[in-house]
């Protein structure tokens, strides 16, 4: 059997080459075998790593059978397992911790965003009392001051 890729299935579709189309189940996937008008067969296969593309939702596979102008598909579902799992599904946890970070990382902005948002609200309200940055200076630096001086006063 001949790979093709979706490109090549495309062109060959467009060109007139294609003289029928199967989809054949094989475990929890279904896979898409081409007949060409030379006699040739082939499967479409993952542009990658040129491996047979599994659908395991034959629906799937009739939609993009479709949007290729590919109007008639025989169905071969003797070798369909629909309790087996498919073998193209693949656990990634490195992708999931990496989407979970994402999703703590967009809280985090809303809560800060919001939190900004009622820091300005503050500031423009009525009563706001704004001091600039010096004088925030040195009243700190009294408090300080203050504070070393009653911690002096009671070590002695």
């Amino acid at each position: 059997m001949k790979p093709l890729t979706l490109d090549q299935l495309k062109i060959a579709q467009q060109s007139g080459g294609i003289a029928d189309v199967t989809l054949t189940a094989d475990g929890g996937e279904f896979y898409v075998g081409v007949r060409t008008r030379s006699g040739d067969d082939g499967v479409l296969v993952k542009t990658r790593n040129r491996l047979p593309r599994g659908f395991v939702d034959p629906r799937k596979a009739i939609a993009l059978l479709h949007d290729l102008g590919i109007v008639s598909v025989t169905l071969d579902t003797a070798r369909w397992k629909q309790e087996q799992p498919a073998g193209a599904v693949k656990r990634r946890p490195d992708r999931a911790e990496a989407m979970r970070r994402t999703h703590e990382a967009v809280e985090h902005d809303i809560w800060f965003r919001s939190e900004v948002e009622r820091g300005l609200a503050e500031i423009e309200g009525e009563g706001a009392e704004l001091i600039s940055h010096e004088s925030a200076e040195a009243l700190w630096s009294a408090r300080r001051a203050s504070l070393e001086r009653s911690v002096g006063d009671r070590e002695t």
